[in-house]
């Protein structure tokens, strides 16, 4: 008997070729590969974007550029998607993953700190996917948030966080903690709409008002 999740991705489309080496590669080749966006949430990237259609995209935690690459698959002809990595030994892979993509030119790859990135990109960003260091989600979501116009979107990964978040009397890490604090500061902030998918680790979609 299928599993549901088994059912569900036999019936939904299936990842492009590419994607399914990248996705590979990335759990034979680097440690934590868990932090890979999986090919099911994949594949709501590249239909919430084309959704979406967002002119500029914000991505904060690249790891292994799948996640990058669905925004990409996803995005108008004349989008343009800028992701943020902080650590630098992962850039010449990354390089080498976007440059190999349809969409080479229109990838840009930022090496750095995002808190420290973000504020130098300049202009708006109709989209915003947060999935970096989970100690400080509320510290990306109070710097992107003034650049997401009205009706633009901040999406954020793992906001589940392997359930761990569902016990608020149970002693937690540090990132267990951060994602606590920003699923309490989205859900209370009135200037925008929000919802949890219990996809994977958790996706929470946000539209600002």
């Amino acid at each position: 008997m299928l599993t549901e999740e088994e059912y569900i991705t036999l019936h939904s489309s299936p990842q492009p070729d590419t994607l399914a080496a990248l996705y590979r590669h990335t759990h034979l080749t680097r440690l934590y590969p868990r932090m890979c966006c999986d090919p099911l949430q994949g594949r709501l990237l590249v239909m919430l974007t084309r959704m979406i259609r967002p002119r500029r995209i914000l991505e904060l935690g690249t790891f292994s550029g799948y996640s990058s690459l669905c925004f990409a698959e996803g995005m108008p002809a004349d989008a343009q998607l800028h992701t943020v990595e902080i650590d630098d030994e992962a850039e010449h892979a990354l390089r080498e993953v976007f440059d190999a993509s349809p969409w080479a030119d229109r990838i840009h790859l930022h090496i750095g700190d995002a808190l420290d990135v973000v504020p130098h990109l300049g202009g708006m960003f109709d989209l915003v996917y947060i999935d970096a260091n989970k100690r400080i989600y509320t510290d990306y979501y109070e710097m992107v948030k003034p650049l997401v116009p009205p009706g633009g979107f901040i999406f954020a990964d793992n906001t589940l966080w392997s359930d761990a978040v569902l016990d608020p009397d149970a002693k937690h890490d540090a990132q267990t903690l951060g994602i606590r604090r920003f699923n309490d500061l989205v859900a209370a902030d009135p200037d925008v709409e929000q919802v949890i998918l219990p996809l994977y680790d958790g996706l929470t979609l946000i539209r600002k008002k």
